[in-house]
């Protein structure tokens, strides 16, 4: 009998999950803006402030294999679908992160 609890707990816990990753808060502009940011300017060995928001992805030598590391990690931090191929429609993290800001702000 006490595994027959656990595991309604178990399924009750995963529910209360999906509940708070439907309530919580979609990232601003800013904060998705700092994000891909501060994660490029990680991986050219940068401070963010020398990252060009302006300048095409290809400028700063990511390949497809960054592109998709990048959107990959932009995907687990958003907790939504971020496909790689988003880098070749929008080219520079200005764009990029314009894109995503309107489309989170059409979903609410």
């Amino acid at each position: 009998m006490k595994d027959s609890n656990q595991s309604v707990q178990s399924d009750v816990l995963v529910v209360e999950g999906e509940v708070d990753r439907a309530t919580q808060s979609i990232p601003s502009h800013t904060e998705i803006l700092n994000w891909v940011t501060s994660y490029l300017a990680n991986l050219l060995e940068v401070d963010p402030d020398e990252v060009d928001i302006t300048v095409p992805f290809d400028r700063y030598g990511l390949d497809s294999l960054a592109a998709v590391g990048l959107t990959g990690d932009l995907s687990d931090w958003l907790e939504r679908e971020v496909e790689p191929t988003l880098l070749y429609d929008y080219p520079t993290v200005e764009g990029l992160v314009q894109y995503l800001s309107s489309e989170f702000n059409a979903q609410n």
